[in-house]
């Protein structure tokens, strides 16, 4: 199954998942511009993808396991609610181009809704070396 049959799916968690990566590229790069003119909630954005970083460092068992209680769309879901709120009141301060990143992870909060709602697994895209959809029912 590739990329395209993915897309195809209709599964939301997957949905959700690319516009968290694209919402990681826009908080990074934009960010970085944004960080002159609005130095406060700029490395917000940063610190909000650092548990990206746990999937490339080695990490033990018992932190696996605590870590897999808050592995379900409804709590991702919420993460990317708080963090896309705190992305809009970064631009009450001063309109930055933050806003670009607050409407990606709003977006990814509404696919991982939808997919808590219609009880979809989590699926992962093999781009990124998951499983896919073949799996999921």
């Amino acid at each position: 199954m590739g990329i395209f049959d993915e897309f195809k799916s209709r599964n939301f968690s997957l949905y959700a998942q690319w516009l968290g990566v694209i919402s990681i590229v826009l908080l990074i790069a934009l960010g970085v511009i944004a960080f002159p003119s609005n130095p406060i909630f700029s490395p917000i954005g940063w610190y909000y993808k650092l548990p990206l970083c746990t999937k490339f460092c080695p990490t033990s068992p018992k932190f696996d396991g605590f870590i897999a209680r808050f592995e379900n769309s409804y709590f991702r879901g919420i993460m990317y609610l708080v963090f896309s709120i705190i992305m809009f009141l970064s631009t009450l301060v001063e309109t930055t181009s933050l806003v670009a990143p607050a409407v990606t992870l709003l977006l990814t909060f509404i696919s991982y809704g939808i997919a808590g709602i219609k009880n979809q697994p989590h699926a992962s895209t093999k781009i990124f070396g998951g499983s896919g959809v073949d799996n999921v029912v």
